[in-house]
């Protein structure tokens, strides 16, 4: 599964919470028998700082482990960058996303059915039974493949069409992910954090 560390609309000081944050998760994640990755980062404004970082997880319980952290994270401190400021209260956030994985064409999940074929195309196609019915039995998505004189012709047909349709859907999906991804990063929830800490040293305190 991926996990998004983001510090939302927040400042710099925020981006400094998600670098030293990620850094702590990988080593927890690593004491549990877990392997968290980073695939993308977004820089900072200053130097050592993230603004977003989006990671892969695997191993056992990992979704267990990934819901423990998921909501908003709490760090108390003074400003690394303004040490006058005020502002002691540094929020970001972390979301969990269930992974899109591409569809492959498992014979299991085809139904071919054979049919006649209608419209033009000769004697021949009015007489066999040509046109092939596809349906992927997990989505219930259903083409047809008719435009071929041959049922074997039409099977290919009817096969390359379905993987089309079922690439566009996992496009279409992904492009949704994407799209939840960018909002949680810029909907970030303050208040009631899952995770407090506190200090130069980044230390988790309850």
């Amino acid at each position: 599964m991926w996990l998004q560390i983001s510090a939302g609309q927040g400042p710099a000081e925020c981006a400094w919470v998600v670098a030293r944050l990620f850094a702590f998760m990988q080593k927890s994640a690593q004491g549990q028998g877990l392997k968290l990755e980073l695939l993308k980062a977004d820089a900072g404004p200053e130097p050592n700082t993230l603004n977003s970082a989006l990671c892969s997880l695997e191993g056992p319980q990992a979704e267990n482990w990934a819901r423990s952290w998921q909501g908003s994270i709490l760090w108390v401190g003074q400003s690394p960058f303004r040490p006058t400021h005020k502002r002691k209260n540094w929020f970001v956030g972390i979301q969990c996303f269930e992974p899109v994985t591409s569809t492959q064409l498992n014979e299991r999940d085809l139904r071919f059915e054979s049919q006649r074929s209608s419209g033009p195309g000769g004697q021949n196609v009015n007489k066999v039974e040509s046109a092939v019915r596809l349906t992927h039995l997990p989505s219930g998505l259903s083409v047809l493949a008719q435009e071929e004189r041959s049922q074997m012709r039409n099977r290919q047909l009817a096969l390359a069409r379905l993987s089309a349709l079922l690439q566009n859907q996992d496009q279409a999906r992904q492009q949704a992910a994407e799209q939840s991804r960018w909002q949680a990063h810029h909907a970030l929830e303050r208040g009631n954090p899952v995770k407090r800490f506190r200090g130069s040293h980044f230390e988790l305190f309850t």
